[in-house]
């Protein structure tokens, strides 16, 4: 009997724990059929179906990018570094083209640079920079999505608007990038820059246009630039920039930074003028420019003009010995007010002018010399053969000059201390010209800094008048009134690699005279 009711307690016991377990599931099924959300009031995202998403840069890229080339130059050491350096000028200063060692110093192309370009030909010219191709020993290229490498020939380049033309033999014809007119260019639209930054082919980066017409200090006299924040870095010179139609509207020339990488602005040459460089490099193997031999001053600054007694004009600030200007008898500070019966609008306008002349016409110019008009019969000369590479030279900060000692000093209350100087001196010096008085010492604050003097410039003339004693500027200043329109042509020490030489830069230094200075 007691056997049994132990069989009847444990089966209970068994029956109990089982419906227990059947009673804790259906609670836990309960409790989960109602799940706690964090977010109660939060739609769940949802993943779209893959869809390949059309836009007008991805579209231009992949029709252009077969046209834009790598070119990797081999040069000597001590070419790469002077090429590849910043341009002289004041601390600071930003202008640098840019292209990039391919593999630093002791790469296998020891010396030489990378950069970019693009085929403008099916049979294989491609435009890109001079200075990239520049005194190069070896050119190499490399087409999009092709790894071979074909060595390119050099057509001809221009120095003064850096672009150079090279071709290569591919074996087939190549496919060319569309040009477009840069004269059609707005700022604000869109562009698209396309090239090889630090050898990184194929690279596509946007931006916009920021201005038009950009004038450097330190650029050459054909170098008026497009203006984009369109990301570009060294190996980017020579690749094109496109229109939002995919056409090539500039050159990718240079940038401004203190570091020499993108810091927002770079700079491309208008393809108008860079196709007109190609079409005389192609056709003539060489660009011709007319020239009448001067220098000038191109800062177009009223200030200047209005010392000079004209609202408008361009003032010669050299004239170069037994050049066409020389010969038909137009001097230094004269102004030149028309060419050919039309206005002259500035500097740039009258280089771009004069280039266009015919090599050997003879052309009529009405200039203002000491307040009367005067007509000059000009024969155009060939600029390649007056001017050649000389603003090609390195120029590096030169020793400090000392000072005449049996130069007579005098403060002339414009803020400047100036001496007299000997033409043995300024020949000593190799200076342009045979006469001028130097500059000691400008005080902080003065009318002579802020117009932009420094001890050792050399003052030449002064509204429009030679200057060869401190006198001459005593006279000057003494006509000078409060609001008068003050101007200086001056001279500024550059430095030169050959012992003993000196290179000097001209500019003029204007303002107005401020109220009450005597």
């Amino acid at each position: 009997m007691s056997r049994k009711y132990s069989l009847f307690v444990v089966a209970l016991v068994l029956c109990a724990l089982a419906v227990g377990i059947v009673i804790g599931t259906l609670l836990d099924s309960d409790v989960r059929a109602v799940p706690r959300v964090a977010a109660p009031d939060a739609t769940p995202l949802s993943i779209p179906d893959p869809v390949q998403l059309s836009n007008a840069f991805s579209t231009l890229a992949r029709r252009v990018e077969p046209a834009v080339v790598n070119i990797i130059t081999s040069k000597g050491r001590d070419q790469r570094r002077r090429s590849n350096r910043q341009d002289p000028g004041e601390e600071g200063d930003s202008f640098r083209r840019f292209f990039e060692p391919p593999f630093g110093d002791d790469g296998p192309f020891r010396g030489g640079s990378i950069g970019s370009g693009v085929v403008v030909d099916k049979n294989g010219y491609i435009i890109t920079n001079w200075h990239v191709v520049e005194e190069a020993t070896k050119i190499l290229v490399r087409l999009h999505g092709d790894r071979k490498e074909y060595e390119a020939k050099l057509v001809g380049g221009d120095f003064e608007t850096d672009i150079a033309v090279i071709k290569i033999d591919a074996g087939r014809p190549l496919e060319p990038a569309p040009v477009g007119n840069s004269d059609a260019v707005q700022v604000g639209d869109w562009v698209v820059a396309i090239g090889s930054p630090f050898g990184l082919d194929a690279t596509v980066t946007a931006g916009i246009i920021s201005a038009k017409q950009r004038e450097l200090a330190d650029a050459q006299a054909f170098q008026r630039f497009l203006q984009t924040d369109a990301a570009i870095n060294p190996g980017n010179s020579g690749g094109p920039l496109l229109n939002i139609r995919g056409e090539v509207i500039g050159i990718n020339t240079a940038i401004a930074s203190n570091s020499g990488r993108y810091q927002g602005v770079g700079f491309a040459m208008p393809m108008n003028t860079a196709v007109g460089v190609y079409n005389q490099i192609v056709q003539g193997g060489r660009v011709t420019r007319g020239s009448i031999g001067i220098s000038l001053n191109r800062s177009d600054d009223p200030e200047v003009l209005r010392a000079y007694g004209v609202e408008e004009g361009v003032i010669v600030a050299g004239v170069q010995t037994s050049g066409p200007a020389d010969r038909a008898g137009i001097q230094v500070d004269d102004v030149i007010l028309e060419i050919a019966g039309k206005k002259v609008g500035g500097g740039s306008a009258l280089i771009d002018h004069v280039s266009s002349l015919p090599v050997g016409s003879e052309v009529s110019f009405i200039i203002l010399r000491n307040g009367k008009r005067l007509t000059r019969q000009v024969l155009i000369g060939d600029r390649a053969q007056m001017f050649g590479d000389r603003g090609r030279s390195d120029l590096l900060n030169p020793p400090d000059e000392k000072q005449d000692p049996s130069a007579t000093p005098s403060d002339l209350n414009l803020g400047i201390s100036i001496q007299n100087v000997t033409a043995e001196r300024l020949k000593e010096w190799s200076f342009p010209e045979d006469h001028g008085v130097v500059i000691s010492r400008v005080e902080s604050g003065s009318l002579g800094e802020a117009i932009g003097l420094r001890a050792d410039d050399v003052i030449v003339s002064a509204g429009g008048q030679s200057v060869r004693s401190v006198e001459d500027i005593r006279t000057y200043r003494e006509r000078l009134r409060p609001g008068d329109a003050v101007a200086f042509r001056v001279f500024r020490k550059l430095g030169s690699p050959r012992p003993g030489a000196t290179t000097w830069t001209r500019f003029f230094a204007a303002g107005t005279v401020p109220g009450g200075q005597r």
